[in-house]
């Protein structure tokens, strides 16, 4: 026998606008089809009972959690009052039937879709909510777009951190700052209620996630106009473009749909430093298409392709070793860039610059936009080059220099610099020459001398030497007041007798003066007779006559002796008065040569 399934009958409630009618009161007598169909239900079977009543209440409940249909019956205090058959009624606030920003759209009479929350609440109403039935049906649509990357319709509502919510006809959806459009936009105001086309980028319906993109719309159509508008263009074409946006490097022009980048080399033949010197936002120019990218559909464009090119008549303009004033436009490291003309630069190198200063930064000589004449000294026409001279308008110095100061001059400078091989002096034209440590002293070793000196001393030298094409100036300050010592022994050589003065005695002998040249003479050079040889029989002051045995120009010593002059003494009194060996003695012969003289 199979299990009894108990069942509850739900009561039917009436509808308010239902009027209940008492029940009868009066018994009717039972007919024969009465009876029979009383017979057969008391021997139905539990079976088929059940099987009746769950069909019952299929077709008279519906599920909660679906989307039922029903018919505006009214419109009070705000809200609709729909009815959805199954003796089921519901309220709608009126502003779940209205688009964002518009006013909402339910006539009496009107069928519409909603979901069924609840089929009955404390009041005996269904709840119902057209949001939530807008949100189904949008999501289910919005999938099908998504899986066949179609676009979708919304409109932007309201801001949120990030972006923007977009209503997509009942599904609110996330559309992030920048997918708003292809540049960033300041003021989102104009586009707030405007129903447009969106993109799906990425959607989670169990999350309740949907991300779309204004921008890939605006990218594919601007793709399309792109594409239709270089067709129509060719390289060297003219047109007219309005300036959209300037960079450092150019500005970017609208040509009716695409922009092509403007560098700014290409706006003038002329340096500019920035492209807003001569151009603004919003300005219409007339522009040459230089080079269009099928590909990347990047289009170059040019201004000064429209002018005339200065660099045609350069060469006659600016013939070689010709002068010209041009300013100074840019200082760099390594030189400076003067413009002769609009669209006409050249580039003086730092090693054009002066004659004076190296190594010297190009900026402490010149300043930008300062006028200076400068020379041209080469012109390269393929590759648009000017280089140019600053010095070479101005007389070399060292020329200047050796002509009016010639060897043998005298100078007067102060020490610029000390070295390990001499002194650095300061001369007229912003040049210095050189004092080698030999032309320091005559007397003193010129690694002795130069202790003597300091920075800033001011110093007189003459002129030895004025080297112009290596700009070398060779001082001497020993030169100056000419050499005593050459002056001293110009007359006098090896084997001449002169007198001595004598200065000083010592144990090895006297030191002795010659025209202000001191020499010594040593104990074994005194006398030719070894017991003469005695340095304390002299006494300063004593003058005596010396034979020049050695003149040393390059150690500036006279080499003298006592011996050598009475050697040579004798050696001509016997070639005049006889020999030894003739019988005379050498007492007789110098007693002759004495007497012959006296």
């Amino acid at each position: 026998m199979p299990a009894l399934r108990l069942f509850c009958v739900k009561a039917i409630r009436p509808r308010a606008n239902q009027i209940q009618r008492p029940a009868e009161t009066t018994a009717r007598p039972e007919t024969n089809v009465q009876r029979n169909t009383r017979y057969m239900a008391q021997n139905a079977t539990m079976e088929d009972f059940e099987a009746l009543l769950e069909e019952s209440f299929e077709m008279d409940t519906p599920e909660e959690g679906s989307v039922v249909k029903g018919k505006v019956i009214a419109i009070e205090a705000g809200q609709a009052i729909i009815d959805v058959g199954y003796k089921m009624e519901g309220r709608v606030d009126l502003k779940e039937f209205a688009d964002p920003g518009e006013s909402p759209k339910i006539e009496v009479g009107d069928v519409v879709e909603v979901f069924l929350r609840q089929v009955e609440n404390t009041r005996g109403e269904a709840v119902i909510s057209r949001e939530m039935a807008r949100r189904e049906e949008a999501w289910d649509r919005l999938e099908k777009a998504y899986a066949d990357e179609e676009r979708v319709e919304g409109a932007i509502f309201g801001r949120v951190k990030g972006g923007f919510t977009v209503d997509l006809g009942g599904a609110v959806a996330f559309l992030p700052g920048s997918q708003v459009d292809v540049r960033p936009v300041r003021d989102a105001g104009p586009l707030m209620g405007l129903k447009q086309p969106f993109q799906v980028l990425k959607m989670d319906r169990r999350r309740g996630n949907i991300v779309v993109s204004r921008r890939a719309i605006l990218e594919e159509s601007r793709a399309e106009q792109r594409a239709e508008v270089i067709g129509n263009l060719t390289e060297g074409q003219t047109v007219d473009g309005v300036v959209k946006n300037i960079t450092e490097y150019g500005a970017f022009v609208d040509l009716g749909g695409v922009d092509g980048l403007l560098h700014v080399t290409d706006m003038a033949w002329r340096r500019v430093n920035h492209p807003s010197e001569i151009l603004a936002i919003g300005e219409t120019i007339k522009v040459q298409v230089i080079k269009i990218n099928k590909e990347t559909h990047r289009i170059s464009l040019g201004m000064k392709q429209l002018q005339e090119d200065p660099w045609d008549l350069v060469a006659a303009k600016y013939p070689l070793e010709s002068s010209h004033t041009g300013r100074v436009t840019n200082i760099t490291d390594y030189g400076a860039f003067v413009e002769l003309e609009a669209g006409v630069e050249g580039l003086v190198h730092v090693s054009e610059m002066s004659w004076t200063k190296k190594n010297v930064h190009p900026g402490k000589i010149v300043s930008t936009s300062q006028e200076v004449e400068v020379m041209v000294l080469e012109i390269d026409g393929a590759k648009r080059r000017v280089s140019l001279g600053l010095k070479q308008t101005m007389r070399n110095p060292w020329e200047v220099f050796a002509e009016t100061h010639p060897e043998g001059t005298e100078v007067e400078g102060e020490v610029k610099n000390i070295t390990e091989f001499g002194l650095f002096v300061g001369l007229e034209g912003d040049i210095d020459g050189m004092v080698h440590l030999s032309d320091l002293s005559w007397d003193e070793r010129g690694e002795d001398a130069i202790q003597s000196y300091h920075k800033n001393d001011v110093v007189q030298a003459v002129v030895s030497e004025v080297d112009v094409e290596k700009e070398r100036i060779s001082l001497s300050i020993k030169g100056v007041g000419g050499d005593k010592f050459a002056e001293a022994v110009g007359g006098v050589k090896r084997g001449s007798i002169v007198t001595v003065n004598v200065t000083a005695i010592e144990d090895g002998g006297i030191e002795v003066e010659y025209e202000g040249m001191k020499s010594f003479i040593r104990r074994s050079d005194l006398s030719r007779d070894r017991a003469e040889q005695r340095p304390e029989r002299f006494s300063v002051g004593d003058k005596v006559d010396v034979r020049i045995t050695n003149v040393d120009a390059k150690s500036r010593r006279l080499g003298v002796s006592i011996k050598a002059r009475e050697i040579a003494e004798e050696k001509e009194a016997v070639q005049q008065y006889g020999s030894s060996d003739s019988g005379a003695s050498l007492g007789d012969i110098l007693g002759a040569a004495l007497k012959d003289k006296d």
